[in-house]
């Protein structure tokens, strides 16, 4: 783009209750070299990490189902989502802090991680950059249940399926998460599974 600056950007707190919502007045220089007003909001949720936990021997993968609010609200008749484990970012280290995740969510301990690739995941409305971490895991790796962590009210299902069945879950429609259905998309196209 010859133009595309921004200037005079103002931003208003419209919430901080969970997270902080801006309200953002700014101008933009248009393709033509004029300056326009423009009105958008942003959610800042932090930054944070997902993972696609497999077994290559068994051909299988973690995952979890938890409710999802604002899935409810739009549609979603149970409200129940099967995503990959994630987190926000704790400290700012997305390695440490999907490890840590892993074992709260999964009950799998594990040490190995290999990041992938980062995404904006919405970035018409939401700052969030998501990091995307493949990792190994062996069933002598299980040292609790997991669930999530009690002070979070995150009631997590843990979830050991195929990967081929995790795939045909997208098609069926019972995997509608897109972090989820990228780290699946990424594992067919690398050939994870061999």
């Amino acid at each position: 783009m010859k133009y595309g600056n921004v200037k005079n950007i103002k931003k208003e707190l419209l919430s901080d209750n969970w997270y902080s919502l801006h309200k953002v007045t700014f101008q933009y220089q248009r393709e033509d070299a004029e300056w326009e007003t423009q009105i958008r909001e942003a959610y800042d949720r932090g930054n944070g990490a997902v993972i696609l936990l497999y077994n290559k021997k068994k051909g299988t993968v973690i995952l979890t189902r938890q409710f999802r609010m604002p899935t409810y609200l739009n549609g979603n008749e149970d409200g129940m989502m099967i995503e990959a484990c994630a987190g926000i970012l704790e400290k700012g280290n997305a390695e440490q802090t999907i490890i840590m995740e892993v074992e709260e969510e999964t009950g799998y301990k594990i040490t190995e991680v290999q990041k992938v690739f980062e995404s904006y995941m919405s970035p018409g409305s939401v700052t969030e950059v998501l990091y995307f971490f493949i990792g190994q895991y062996e069933d002598t790796m299980k040292v609790s249940e997991g669930g999530g962590a009690e002070d979070e009210t995150e009631n997590i299902e843990v979830l050991d399926m195929t990967f081929q069945k995790a795939l045909e879950m997208i098609a069926t429609g019972e995997i509608m998460d897109a972090k989820t259905i990228m780290l699946l998309q990424y594992a067919q196209i690398n050939q994870l599974f061999g």
